[in-house]
């Protein structure tokens, strides 16, 4: 099983990153996915939550309005569109997959908001 993060790096206040995290292993269709983030100092929090199917999705306050999940199921691939990048949303990004007792986690991409 693998979760494997991609499209983090540098960006100015106000730019935007595409996350993609790209599944494989399991059955991917069958997972809930979801968006982590980690700050220096700071406890892991949910970002955002997309269903099996992708018909439902649910977003931190702090970021909606900005941030976009979404997945592709046929590629195996969940991502996350961030607009309008905040310097407190540096962080590790990590991607998440979870159906009954079964849970998975990504190995994180680095995402640096910064001027």
């Amino acid at each position: 099983v693998q979760l494997v993060e991609s499209g983090g790096g540098l960006v100015q206040p106000g730019g935007s990153l595409r996350l993609s995290c790209a599944a494989s292993g399991f059955t991917f269709s069958g997972y809930v996915m979801r968006w982590y983030r980690q700050a220096p100092g700071k406890e892991r929090e949910l970002v955002a939550h997309i269903s099996s199917g992708g018909e439902s999705t649910n977003y931190a306050d702090s970021v909606k309005g900005r941030f976009t999940i979404s997945r592709d199921n046929a590629k195996n691939t969940v991502y996350l569109q961030m607009n309008s990048l905040k310097p407190e949303d540096t962080a590790v990004y990590y991607c998440y997959a979870r159906r009954w007792a079964s849970e998975y986690w990504g190995q994180g991409t680095q995402v640096t908001v910064s001027s």
